[in-house]
């Protein structure tokens, strides 16, 4: 049985619990408020009380019909949540009036979370020599929560900034489905952030590609926004990496990619002459910006594939569980060493190149035997 956002708002709110069945990283990129987390395995496996009406919600309220079908053939008042996920959001998004909710939202940035967020946001673009005067900077818009962050970062730092510089703020349309781009239409619309969207056939293009499509994906994906930026006119790409995402890369590197490596507050493009990458979140934490979108009560979803329903932001699966691994690990660690993340970022400022065996400068292996004996 299905039940609509429609019919669910006018029933009594102690008459039912959602149970939200998504994955662990979809759930952290927006959640519905009051709902249990649970898979669908261990809701089957543990089913609740019947006390109360039981509404499954997925994605997109497809898998969560069968879920429910299943609880109903054990005795309990189960329903699927018609369109699921994104049908919660479109209808959170548009009960909110826009330009008294954009002016809150701003607010927000200069005042509650000025210390958390935007001095951090300064601090980046000032110690990394991000932004120059006359520059043109791409913002790239995913739909996300990090990526939306920095579209209202860039429109407030234009208005204290004493020096020029432009900005553009770029969606590239790679297939999404039309409910995920209307969600990110809407929330653009919503926090006033005037888009521009490119279209493009990505996704077709790697549909039928058996090795590494979602690794492809990406790295077409970076190309049009690099293009795509230049057709604009400008001369920078801003991507929304934050600051676990840094640290999270260096372990990924240390413990599955053996080598020391991180993720670059910048860097030149290779193949697009005169363009560059920035990361203006490159300090702000994750759990500010959770923050920052719980207390605006912002709603974002994922930049979700239509085949496949995952972050495309991602290279693979396997890369989004090790992800999932690296964050539960760091999580641990916090428990006994609260400074264990700062510790992480820190420890790619101060490498000893006297105590490393070897390491690579500009694709050339160096070992510490080629000057040890003159060392003597």
């Amino acid at each position: 049985m299905e039940i609509t956002i429609e019919e669910l708002k006018i029933l009594d709110k102690n008459s039912y619990i959602i149970y939200d069945t998504r994955s662990e990283i979809e759930i952290m990129h927006g959640e519905i408020k009051n709902a249990v987390c649970i898979s669908e395995e261990e809701l089957l496996k543990n089913p609740p009380q019947p006390d109360k009406k039981i509404v499954i919600c997925c994605t997109r309220g497809q898998k969560s019909i069968k879920t429910a079908e299943k609880l109903c053939k054990v005795g309990l008042d189960a329903y699927s949540l018609k369109g699921g996920y994104i049908a919660w959001l479109m209808s959170e998004i548009e009960r909110e009036d826009s330009v008294d909710f954009c002016k809150s939202v701003e607010k927000s940035l200069q005042k509650k979370f000025r210390k958390t967020i935007f001095s951090k946001f300064t601090k980046a673009i000032k110690t990394y020599e991000l932004i120059k005067p006359g520059d043109k900077v791409a913002v790239c818009i995913s739909g996300g929560k990090d990526s939306m962050l920095m579209a209202k970062l860039f429109q407030q730092l234009q208005r204290f900034s004493d020096f020029d510089f432009s900005v553009k703020f770029l969606v590239m349309d790679p297939g999404y489905n039309a409910e995920n781009r209307k969600v990110i239409e809407q929330n653009a619309k919503k926090l006033n952030v005037p888009i521009e969207i490119f279209e493009s056939n990505i996704f077709e293009s790697v549909y039928n590609i058996e090795k590494s499509p979602c690794y492809l994906c990406a790295r077409m994906r970076r190309g049009y926004l690099y293009n795509f930026a230049k057709q604009m006119g400008c001369n920078k790409i801003a991507l929304g990496h934050h600051f676990d995402d840094v640290i999270e890369t260096i372990l990924m590197g240390m413990l599955y990619g053996a080598q020391v490596q991180t993720m670059m507050p910048k860097l030149h493009s290779t193949n697009f002459e005169g363009m560059e990458l920035i990361r203006p979140l490159y300090l702000i934490r994750e759990d500010d910006i959770k923050a920052w979108r719980d207390y605006n009560d912002l709603h974002f979803i994922q930049c979700a594939c239509k085949f496949t329903d995952t972050c495309t932001t991602c290279n693979n699966e396997e890369n989004r569980s090790k992800r999932v691994e690296i964050k539960q690990l760091i999580a641990e660690i916090k428990k006994t060493n609260p400074l264990v993340e700062k510790h992480i970022f820190k420890s790619v400022e101060n490498v000893n190149l006297n105590t490393v065996i070897a390491y690579k400068k500009d694709g050339v292996k160096h070992n510490f035997l080629e000057d040890y004996d003159s060392k003597k």
